[in-house]
C-alpha cells in the first residue's frame, strides 16, 4: 500500500497550497483516488477529502549533445480539513 505514494513534491508552487490544506504527491502510474486516500490514512493519520490525479508530461532534454527525456509520471494533489496539517520532516 505505501508504494503508491512514492515521495512528497516539495516545490515553490506546492508550498503555497499548504496554506490551504492541499498537499502534493507523486504517485505510481498505476494508483487510482481510492488507494490514494487509503495510503495517505496509513502513512499520516490524517482523512482526505477529496484527491485530484494529473499527469506530468514527459519533457525532451538536450544534454552534452544528446537528445534524451526527463520522467514523466503521475501526481495527487490532496485535500484535507480545516486544522488537518501533515509534516514533513
Amino acid at each position: 500500500m505505501t508504494h503508491i505514494i512514492q515521495n512528497p513534491r516539495v516545490t515553490e508552487k506546492a508550498s503555497f497550497a499548504y496554506e490551504h490544506n492541499v498537499y502534493t504527491f507523486d504517485v505510481s502510474a498505476s494508483a487510482n483516488k481510492t488507494e490514494i486516500k487509503k495510503a495517505i490514512f496509513l502513512l499520516y493519520k490524517v482523512k482526505p477529502v477529496k484527491v485530484n490525479v494529473l499527469p506530468i508530461p514527459k519533457k525532451s532534454t538536450f544534454s552534452k549533445g544528446k537528445a534524451g527525456s526527463k520522467g514523466g509520471g503521475r501526481k495527487a494533489l490532496v485535500y484535507l480539513k480545516k486544522g488537518d496539517k501533515i509534516e514533513f520532516v
